[in-house]
Formats: structure tokens, sequence, C-alpha cells
């Protein structure tokens, strides 16, 4: 597969990641095993090149707890 070049930002964490959509916006996204934040539009070009990545959510257990899941796309 030739190489997507794309805008982000690299976070240590999925946690971290996650933590600067709720303050600034965007998509937390894993892109091959790194956790990045970046606009829609960005992660739809990505998608629509064929490229694997998953976006990165936070879901409430049953019993209250956090946890981050990924949603595959492509």
């Amino acid at each position: 597969m030739q190489a997507i070049s794309f805008k982000a930002i690299e976070f240590e964490s999925a946690g971290e990641a996650l933590q600067y959509t709720e303050a600034a916006g965007g998509k937390a996204v894993l892109l091959d095993g790194r956790n990045f934040v970046m606009t829609q539009d960005e992660a739809d070009r990505i998608a629509a090149a064929g490229g694997e990545f998953a976006y990165l959510v936070q879901h409430e257990m049953p019993d209250g707890e956090w946890r981050i899941m990924t949603i595959p796309v492509n």
C-alpha cells in the first residue's frame, strides 16, 4: 500500500488523545499503533484512500466504569 500523509497531533496515550478532543475538538484515532487527533475531514480522507485505522472512543460500562474502545475503519 502507498504511504498516506495526513495532518494530526500525536499523543503518548489514547487517554491523552481523548482528553484533547474533549477540550479542543477533533477525532481521536489509533493508526499504526500510534494515537492521533485529527479533523473528521482528515479521517474521512484517510478512510477513502483505503487507510486502516480505528476511532478511539470512551464507553461507559454497566457498572459505571469508563473504558477506551476502538472502532475499526477499513
